[in-house]
């Protein structure tokens, strides 16, 4: 598990970063910052990976991937590494309320920020005792604050990480942590006299693209990230964090050369020599990929066995956005909002047991024009609508994209009470095909392997490798995982491997 291998002196040397998302723009800051001359190899024409943004006729600004911004201080943490004022780059705001839920019996439930807030509310409409819902994000909280030190904030795969104070304190931890049950199986425990309430706790499986009923109960600490911490909108929309961090890099000298994709990384025996592109061969003695790890190897390092087993770990689910210029505001909205579908086990069988989309679908809608108003043109709405679903495995997405977005138009014209397509004045698709062609996300899968067992977080590949000294790891197929804050702390862990 733990790999020595000989000491390359990391001062001042040139890195390669390939890929421009948001753990390779985090990469390039803060090794840009520890002085690494740093460059950046992007295929597409602009920075952001999934985080990018576009327009649709009209008038009507979406962010493309990612819609959730929790832990903003991870962000914060690069430009005060820089001695700079996070607030001169970067703005956001605490949301209150965070969700809007819809159930399928037609209860509507705010989920508030404050945690007693909350937990009234779900008394009210839910007739669940608020004392039930604060004494489980109580211990939520506990679980965070007692494991992400160790599992989040380092590398699981060196054995420096095993002796610290944290990784005590979080095996101390492990008996109260419910390694052996799921989640849906702790959330039924704490709240089995509401399946509605079951099935709110249930939906964080999604935050990492899992199953809530296969998926480990330690994963039931993720509310915390919301109620403890808070959850959050960047000024501009999430697209901010991506401009924020390219402005920070190349303010340090990092260069970026968009248009590039990298063909090859180069290798001399275990030593890494540098890259291929269509336009030139580099040398380079530190490469880093924020590409998914299975194209990685494929794709880049033709020559080199890969680790089979890491790459056959299940992958996580993908999405079908459907994004939407809806020609009407609607105030019953806000944000983020969900329309949770009545047999929820069943959504999850199709997408992980059948891949396929099943006949009852959960729907988020976030809208960033209620936040954003020019996102939209007044008395109008953008829309990005997604519907979790299988990765690509060459299922027929036209056909699933057509029932599916039927589907989705019944449900909430049905919620909303007036029909929805007429209003539809513009639309863009995303299809999991789509997103991996896009991305390079090997099958769309949003946040590489699933999260579907209690060691899932052990499999994950590490953030270097154990063969080629030079080659390092980092976004959402690697270790700790996918999302945001996950990939920022990727990076983080990157660029203190590559520091010490």
């Amino acid at each position: 598990m733990f790999t020595k291998r000989p000491k390359i002196s990391p001062s001042r040397q040139s890195v390669a970063i390939i890929g421009a998302g948001v753990a390779g723009l985090a990469a390039a800051a803060r090794l840009a910052i520890a002085g690494h001359p740093v460059t950046v190899f992007e295929a597409s024409g602009s920075f952001g990976g999934k985080m990018h943004q576009f327009e649709l006729p009209g008038g009507y600004r979406f962010d493309a991937g990612p819609s959730l911004f929790t832990l903003p201080q991870l962000v914060d943490d690069i430009f005060r590494l820089a001695h700079r004022e996070p607030t001169d780059y970067f703005r956001y705001e605490r949301l209150d309320p965070i969700t809007n839920y819809f159930f399928a019996d037609g209860t509507r439930l705010t989920a508030w920020a404050d945690a007693e807030k909350f937990a009234a509310e779900v008394e009210q409409k839910l007739g669940v005792p608020a004392a039930q819902v604060t004494n489980f994000l109580a211990r939520s909280g506990r679980a965070y604050d007692a494991t992400a030190g160790t599992f989040l904030h380092k590398s699981l795969h060196k054995l420096g990480t095993y002796l610290s104070t944290e990784t005590l304190k979080a095996v101390a931890a492990l008996p109260s942590l419910g390694l052996t049950g799921t989640m849906h199986q702790r959330h039924a425990s704490a709240f089995g006299n509401d399946s509605r309430l079951v099935q709110l706790f249930d939906r964080y499986a999604t935050y990492n693209g899992s199953d809530p009923y296969q998926a480990p109960a330690t994963l039931s600490l993720i509310p915390h990230l919301e109620h403890g911490i808070g959850a959050f909108y960047p000024a501009g929309g999430i697209y901010a964090i991506a401009q924020s961090l390219y402005r920070l890099a190349e303010e340090f000298g990092g260069k970026f050369r968009f248009n590039e994709p990298v063909r090859e990384i180069l290798t001399a025996g275990a030593l890494i020599t540098g890259l291929r592109t269509d336009q030139d061969v580099y040398d380079f003695g530190l490469v880093v990929s924020n590409m998914d790890v299975v194209p990685t190897y494929r794709r880049l390092l033709p020559h080199q066995p890969a680790p089979e087993r890491t790459l056959a770990q299940p992958r996580s689910s993908s999405a079908l956005i459907f994004y939407w210029g809806i020609a009407r505001e609607f105030p019953e909205l806000d944000l983020h909002n969900i329309v949770f579908s009545k047999y929820y086990k069943r959504e999850f069988d199709a997408i992980f047991q059948q891949q396929t989309v099943a006949d009852d679908v959960t729907v988020y809608v976030n809208i960033t024009s209620k936040k954003t108003p020019t996102d939209a043109p007044a008395g109008h709405e953008n829309w990005f609508v997604m519907v979790n679903v299988p990765h690509d495995q060459g299922q027929d997405w036209e056909a699933l994209t057509t029932k599916t977005r039927r589907v989705v138009l019944a449900k909430l014209s049905r919620t909303l009470g007036v029909e929805l397509e007429p209003l539809i004045k513009a639309e863009k698709i995303w299809t999991p095909p789509g997103i991996a062609a896009d991305t390079s996300s090997f099958g769309g899968a949003l946040y590489g392997s699933s999260s579907n067992n209690a060691l899932a977080a052990f499999l994950r590949h590490p953030n270097f490798s154990s063969r080629l000294n030079g080659l390092y790891f980092c976004g959402g197929s690697v270790h700790p995982g996918g999302g945001i804050p996950l990939c920022l702390l990727s990076a983080k862990i990157v660029a203190e491997l590559i520091s010490n």
